[in-house]
């Protein structure tokens, strides 16, 4: 898809909320206090930053590679306490699970908007 299309105000509305969620997650490690978990913290500071700054990307001008690599990321963080064995630290885990959820389903509505055809009447 090329950029500059026009975007419906709910497609904008899910590009908001994953930049929330992005900053929320790179946030987690001090206000949770998980900052002792080296793989935990710098797994949320720097899978969070990128998820805000893909999500503000697509605010400015989308184009289809910013909602696959939400996507991608989402699903990352969502199995990241498995993965780099964090997953005893439930502040850390439920805020990994969580946000991982929310990025990859609203990058996956993103990418079915993105698709989504009307259909023939022919």
């Amino acid at each position: 898809m090329a950029a500059n299309v026009t975007r419906r105000t709910e497609e904008t509305a899910l590009d908001v909320v994953n930049a929330i969620v992005g900053i929320c997650l790179a946030l987690s490690p001090w206000v949770l206090a998980y900052t002792t978990e080296a793989a935990a913290a710098w797994n949320a500071w720097l899978a969070g930053a990128a998820i805000a700054l893909i999500a503000i990307g697509a605010l400015v001008s989308f184009t289809e590679w910013e909602e696959w690599a939400n996507l991608v990321l989402g699903l990352w963080v969502l199995a990241a306490p498995w993965l780099l064995g964090f997953s005893t630290v439930a502040a850390a885990t439920n805020t990994h699970v969580i946000a991982g959820i929310i990025v990859a389903i609203l990058a996956a509505i993103e990418l079915w908007y993105a698709y989504k055809r009307p259909v023939s009447t022919v």
